[in-house]
């Protein structure tokens, strides 16, 4: 079946019930076993203008079509940040935990940038809002399935955290190598579960997931 591009409909609706902004968020890198979980937002002021030809879901696009679109998202959405929690957060505090640290770093950082976030609505991808209770003031969340397939803002979220925490591992490769983490990102493949048996695992796993 086919897929329809995003649109902005759901962001216009929060325009017109009286929303400052819509901050467009997702999440990237949950089910790794292996580095950060990162939360992007991007923001959209009502006259944001029309967004970049081909902009999807980060999943539905290959990685050369991502880190294509990743810096024209930027362009089109200058206020866009990508926050996000390690490893050793992971396993501290436990992956819903770790996604509302790192949303609540990704709000900071557009707050610095001269958001106002209270004025503001979070659309985030998913059913369940694991930001709010991650801070300590929130702003309105509003919680949409397959956002990050319908919704423009939500969209370029998706893509602008997918490019940066996969620069993350690639570089991370380096000062790890053996893990294959240039072609799965942290992710369970099993050339990367084979060097976690050759090699032992690092600071970047998930120890409580390798349990």
């Amino acid at each position: 079946m086919a897929v329809s591009d995003p649109s902005n409909d759901v962001e216009l609706e929060l325009f017109s019930a009286g929303a400052h902004a819509v901050i467009g968020c997702d999440e990237v890198g949950r089910g790794a076993i292996a580095g950060p979980v990162g939360v992007g937002m991007t923001a959209l002021m009502p006259a944001h203008g029309d967004w970049p030809a081909g902009l999807r879901d980060s999943k539905m696009l290959s990685q050369k079509r991502r880190e294509l679109l990743e810096p024209l998202a930027r362009e089109w959405a200058p206020l866009s940040a990508v926050g996000y929690a390690d490893a050793t957060e992971i396993d501290s505090i436990g992956i819903t935990a770790a996604l509302g640290l790192a949303g609540k770093r990704a709000l900071i950082q557009l707050h610095e940038a001269g958001l106002d976030i209270m004025a503001s609505v979070v659309l985030l991808d998913g059913s369940t809002d694991w930001l709010s209770g991650a801070l300590s003031v929130a702003p309105r969340v509003h919680t949409r399935v397959k956002a990050d397939r319908d919704c423009v803002s939500v969209a370029a979220a998706s893509v602008v955290a997918k490019v940066q925490r996969d620069r993350i591992m690639i570089a991370a490769d380096a000062e790890y190598p053996g893990y294959h983490w240039p072609s799965n990102k942290g992710y369970g493949s099993a050339a990367h579960f084979e060097g976690i048996r050759s090699l032992g695992a690092t600071e970047l796993h998930r120890h409580t997931w390798l349990r």
